[in-house]
């Protein structure tokens, strides 16, 4: 969801301080639109605008009247998010923050230059497919379709007449058995075809159809399907390339299943966001954690 939220300089000066900010982002999130039964779980700023013009970057110290804000909020169903951290929870882990998952995949799925230049990065998963576009290094956009691999494999089982186990395999690793080549391939494809129909429509939505230089970088389970790039290519016309986590100093820790770039991601979220105090079992978790992950912090 986008917010657009405004405040008048409150120093007689004209300088934009902090307080002329949180006016503009507070009043941001009051204009959204009725979030019934819906939860923020992450907020970007987008643009400011002094007077009418686009700054480029933090506005602080600059001189005006009226200072714009333009935010992107990614909401959830309050009643999902609740199940989710009450599960967890009773696991025995303490839930300190919520990430959305294309938020901290982004952090080792892509490079800065990517997220700087711009990029979509889509991950294919069993039930949904999301795609998250990054510009000037932040998300400026981030969508959930309900549509997934889950759908070719039962297209793979309904065409081929064959049990929903063999279905995932073929859909996976190739024929196996006297089926018809060109049959999976037109099963598969016009499940994708479908799936990038969708993308492209909203990248249209949103301006940025065909105008992403860093491409669509495909992630998640169905990303393992043999044609995804090429059609992905074809049909969005975008440079198209399957995630190859970006860690430096990696070593024999090297991550290769893109399944993992989410949970190692929100690894890398927890350690380099600023905690105000680390006490107690936190403190001892979060040190943990550091020991584990440091061999592949860039």
């Amino acid at each position: 969801m986008i917010g657009h939220g405004s405040a008048i300089i409150s120093r007689a000066t004209g300088e934009v301080g902090n307080l002329d900010i949180e006016k503009a982002i507070t009043e941001a999130e009051e204009n959204l639109p009725r979030l019934t039964n819906k939860k923020i779980i992450h907020k970007t700023i987008l643009r400011y605008k002094l007077d009418g013009k686009e700054t480029l970057g933090d506005p602080r110290g600059m001189i005006g009247s009226k200072l714009e804000v333009k935010m992107l909020y990614i909401v959830c169903l309050s009643q999902h998010l609740d199940d989710i951290v009450q599960t967890i929870e009773e696991l025995g882990v303490e839930v300190d923050e919520v990430v959305p998952s294309p938020i901290a995949a982004g952090q080792v799925a892509l490079s800065k230059k990517q997220r700087s230049v711009g990029c979509a990065l889509v991950n294919v998963g069993a039930e949904t497919v999301t795609i998250a576009v990054f510009e000037n290094d932040i998300p400026i956009s981030l969508q959930v379709f309900p549509i997934g691999s889950t759908d070719i494999t039962n297209d793979i089982a309904l065409g081929l007449k064959i049990p929903l186990e063999e279905a995932e395999k073929i859909k996976l690793a190739g024929l196996a058995g006297n089926y018809s080549k060109k049959k999976l391939e037109d099963i598969i494809e016009a499940r994708l075809y479908d799936i990038f129909e969708l993308i492209d429509a909203h990248l249209k939505k949103i301006g940025r159809s065909g105008l992403l230089p860093a491409g669509i970088i495909l992630t998640g389970g169905g990303a393992g399907i043999a044609t995804i790039e090429d059609l992905a290519k074809a049909v969005l016309k975008l440079p198209s390339s399957l995630a190859q986590p970006v860690i430096a100093n990696a070593g024999k820790h090297v991550v290769k299943d893109s399944s993992w770039l989410v949970a190692y991601g929100l690894a890398l979220y927890a350690l380099q966001k600023p905690r105000e105090a680390k006490s107690g079992a936190l403190s001892d978790t979060l040190s943990m954690l550091k020991s584990w992950v440091k061999p592949f912090l860039p």
